[in-house]
């Protein structure tokens, strides 16, 4: 079974993803061919992707603390849940793979290590990750300088993205039910 997190994220998340992917043909049709009036509309699509995609870890890291702070005392639980959440990065900035692992790894995982072991691909899902944020700082802040030599963002590249940001889901799922079950004794979501 999955998290509740990840069943957002394949329902909710896909749902809000899949309107500006509806948007992009309505605008620019499904033909072969360049679409000048499109690169807002991509622009937009990768800042809702990075967007949904930080949504998901840090609800999925607060479901995980929920899990392990159920298994103590009640008098200990907020401290232990105060602790485990204290200058959570995935609240402040965006989820890159460095935050990502930084927070859960306070869970006592090393994330990345056991997401890679999981499926060699995800190494390259991390780096487009790393590609997907850039572009969303970039956006957000106004600031192509960084990214200019990569040229316009094309909807096929955030599709490349969103993919990717699919199978880290289901990895970084698939990775915590397994290092929770291990560490409680008990699967953390049935």
């Amino acid at each position: 079974m999955a998290s509740t997190s990840y069943q957002r994220w394949r329902t909710d998340a896909s749902a809000a993803l899949d309107e500006i992917t509806a948007a992009h043909v309505a605008v620019g049709g499904t033909d072969r061919g360049r679409r000048y009036a499109t690169q807002q509309l991509n622009y937009s699509y990768a800042i809702l992707l990075a967007s949904q995609f930080q949504g998901f870890c840090r609800d999925l890291h607060t479901e995980c603390i929920d899990h392990l702070v159920a298994l103590i005392p009640s008098r200990l639980q907020v401290i232990v849940r105060d602790e485990f959440g204290r200058s959570r990065q995935l609240d402040r900035g965006n989820a890159q793979p460095g935050s990502i692992g930084s927070d859960f790894g306070r869970l006592g995982i090393d994330l990345w290590q056991e997401v890679d072991y999981l499926d060699q691909r995800n190494v390259r899902r991390r780096n487009h990750l790393l590609a997907l944020n850039d572009w969303r700082n970039a956006i957000v802040h106004q600031d192509f300088r960084a990214i200019i030599a990569t040229g316009g963002l094309r909807l096929g590249t955030v599709q490349q993205w969103r993919s990717s940001c699919n199978g880290l889901a289901k990895a970084l799922d698939g990775v915590m039910r397994q290092h929770l079950t291990h560490l409680a004794g008990m699967p953390p979501w049935l």
